[in-house]
């Protein structure tokens, strides 16, 4: 059997040949992370065919990439995934496998975690070590209103996934480190269903991709009358209307306008809050905006803390006077 030394691993999710963003962006932190203990990173690659793509991944700062192919990991089969990565992983003992909190990874790491008989911490925002090795991972929790930690601290591994976004994904560099190819035991008994079409659906496109300007506005506005203020202050400033949750199930706001935990992430020069409390699952959303302006009727709202600017008042009456600024 090959020598694994890897402490930390990273499910390195591919699709079509081509390793997800996300996964980028738990490299980087991982690297991060394995610094201090001096640790090993691994980034694992299931697959077939995936020879140059396993080498690609040496350019990302990873010391091995564990490379398992087979003919029924070709498609991503959930089954399969599972339990060729439980071999993987009762064979080499990683001390911390993470995931992205991608569509394929949230349906993946619970039931890797019940196989390994071990913790997951899900939707993370950030991740740490304390002095003994020991995961912890940071999620928002209670509504959004504070950050918390959560650890396992005798369960090994130690898993989580962590939310798209949330990381600058790794960059490519000097190639350094191993490519291992490991063998898996799969049959088409584990799948138990079989696959007899796959219809591509592309994702749907938001006019908040690359936007430089994001007005957002949350469930304090009231009423669907007072959101269309917001589209009319996002013409005038040349950007896009963004959202949290309560807006979108009110059907005030679209699906593809949501920011935060459960929706896209931004990087605007300039970011409008109105009429949203600023909690932690709106505001994981939010990648170092050039300016945050925060508009709400509580002085004490937790967007306050957060923006550069505030303003306090009712957004019925303030937007309707910053627009016929705009317009003169």
């Amino acid at each position: 059997m090959p020598e694994v030394r890897s402490e930390i691993w990273v499910i390195a999710e591919q699709h079509g040949g081509q390793v997800l963003p996300a996964s980028l962006e738990l490299l980087a932190k991982a690297r991060e992370l394995a610094a201090e203990p001096g640790w090993s990173l691994a980034a694992v690659l299931l697959g077939q065919g995936l020879q140059d793509l396993a080498r690609e991944l040496l350019t990302y700062g990873v010391d091995e990439v564990l490379l398992a192919q087979h003919e029924l990991l070709t498609e991503w089969q959930t089954p399969a995934q599972v339990k060729a990565l439980a071999q993987l992983a009762g064979e080499h003992k990683p001390q911390v496998i993470l995931a992205g909190a991608t569509a394929s990874g949230v349906d993946l790491a619970p039931r890797l975690a019940a196989r390994l008989k071990t913790g997951l911490s899900a939707h993370c925002v950030d991740l740490e070590f304390d002095d003994r090795g020991g995961l912890f991972a940071v999620v928002p929790g209670w509504g959004g209103s504070i950050m918390a930690k959560i650890s396992c601290p005798t369960a090994r591994p130690q898993m989580a996934t962590v939310l798209p976004g949330v990381f600058a994904p790794a960059q490519a560099g000097e190639a350094k480190g191993q490519v291992i190819e490991l063998a898996v035991d799969l049959s088409p008994d584990d799948l138990g269903y079989k696959v007899l079409e796959k219809v591509e659906v592309p994702p749907a496109q938001s006019a908040l991709d690359g936007a430089e300007v994001v007005v957002a506005g949350g469930w304090g506005l009231g009423n669907e009358k007072d959101w269309q203020l917001l589209p009319e202050l996002a013409q005038a400033l040349g950007g896009a209307v963004g959202s949290t949750r309560p807006p979108v199930d009110e059907g005030w706001a679209q699906e593809n306008q949501m920011i935060g935990t459960s929706g896209r992430s931004v990087s605007p020069k300039l970011y409008i809050g109105v009429a949203l409390s600023g909690n932690a699952h709106h505001l994981v959303g939010i990648k170092n905006p050039g300016l945050m302006v925060g508009i709400n009727k509580d002085p004490q709202a937790a967007i306050f803390d957060h923006c550069d600017l505030g303003l306090v008042g009712e957004a019925g009456e303030i937007l309707p006077a910053l627009l016929e600024e705009l317009r003169d």
